[in-house]
């Protein structure tokens, strides 16, 4: 009997458990209720033995037996495991309250055996063999009355488990979603940093034409900023987005700087087929390239090269953007601004320690910014 008790109450545990799983708004109603419903399932189940030992589960009086032995166990079972979840510092584990526990636990086996007791007055002839005192207390001895504690015991200690796992499960739930929450935050705000940076700076630049009287420069560059706005807006949330959609972004751009600086910008782009499904996170090249014109390009006196190469060796995203630079030096200091800085940050929120990414100047003059990441292909 004892270990069909136990495999039940194993049974209700992993119950609840696999009902927490879910969000804890959808699974709070549904987790009372199955533990509601297990109590019951179980002590029907150990009613229906206990009347199948006595004698038959279709004998009335091994029946009674089996659901007031078993039935009462329940309710009071029912009553905890309300109790636990409403109000969790029943659970305590003072002198005072084990005091309690114990008073109530004698309280509780001294009625049970009372009531257990009083099914002898529906025996044909008791008082004949019998007063009623003694059926009333034929179950009172300190053998009934110690399992009746154990029992009690047993459904404390169970019950007081349990609620205990799915609290912790439930408060582990919520640190984790709040941990989801500021890091999708914190994302949100490392890519509005981007974004102002680039609407101000492309705006300057537009300034700048329409001041120099070179309207049909702006109005393409305006093009290209309407173009750029509409790909970011669309973003709900910052995502990883494929290679080929960051490089549409990447050529927006660098549209918009071909216009500012006519035959002084050169670009070569290079991407290995193989690499446009592969996820990168979203403003990944953008703020690097515009490093490389910002610093680089923009303090050459004659033609500039940008070059930006994606490789994929099956495991691994390769990326890197290059420039001639300006040959001053001043672009190792300036390279280590809010572009690449941002980059950084936001390729250890996705990647953690699984990137490299290496920033500084070349033997041969100019900048360079190289990224590995791992590889993920994206879903059609």
């Amino acid at each position: 009997m004892s270990s069909l008790v136990a495999t039940a109450a194993y049974t209700a545990a992993s119950t609840i458990s696999e009902g927490e799983t879910a969000l804890p708004q959808d699974s709070k109603p549904r987790v009372r209720f199955n533990g509601i419903v297990v109590i019951s399932l179980v002590s029907t189940a150990l009613a229906l033995a206990t009347a199948s030992e006595c004698h038959s589960i279709r004998y009335p009086p091994s029946l009674m037996y089996g659901f007031v032995l078993w039935g009462w166990w329940g309710c009071i079972a029912s009553t905890v495991w309300r109790r636990g979840q409403r109000a969790p510092s029943v659970w305590g584990r003072s002198p005072k309250a084990i005091a309690v526990y114990l008073l109530m636990g004698c309280v509780l086996g001294v009625i049970h055996l009372l009531l257990l007791g009083s099914l002898g007055f529906t025996v044909a002839g008791w008082e004949k063999h019998a007063t009623s005192f003694s059926v009333w207390t034929s179950l009172l001895d300190l053998n009934r009355f110690g399992i009746e504690l154990l029992i009690y015991g047993f459904i404390l200690g169970v019950i007081g488990t349990i609620q205990f796992q799915i609290r912790a499960q439930h408060d582990a739930m919520k640190s984790l979603e709040l941990q989801r929450q500021l890091s999708a935050a914190h994302l949100r705000a490392l890519q509005m940093q981007l974004e102002p940076h680039f609407l101000f700076n492309t705006l300057n630049a537009i300034t700048t034409l329409v001041e120099l009287g070179r309207q049909k420069e702006a109005a393409e560059m305006l093009t290209h900023l309407n173009a750029i706005l509409k790909s970011t807006l669309t973003r709900t949330t910052p995502e990883k987005v494929p290679l080929s959609q960051e490089l549409e972004m990447v050529e927006s751009y660098l549209a918009i700087e071909q216009v500012r600086f006519a035959d002084r910008l050169r670009i070569e782009i290079k991407v290995e087929p193989g690499a446009l499904d592969g996820l990168v996170p979203c403003f990944l090249l953008q703020p690097i390239v515009e490093n490389a014109i910002r610093h680089g390009i923009a303090r050459c006196e004659n033609e500039g090269l940008v070059e930006a190469s994606v490789r994929c060796d099956g495991r691994s995203l390769h990326l890197c953007v290059r420039d001639t630079g300006s040959g001053s030096g001043e672009h190792q200091q300036a390279g280590h601004g809010i572009g690449l800085k941002n980059t950084r940050e936001r390729l250890t929120h996705f990647y953690r320690e699984e990137y490299e990414m290496k920033a500084g100047t070349l033997r041969s003059g100019g900048f360079e910014v190289a990224i590995t990441i791992p590889y993920e292909r994206a879903s059609l």
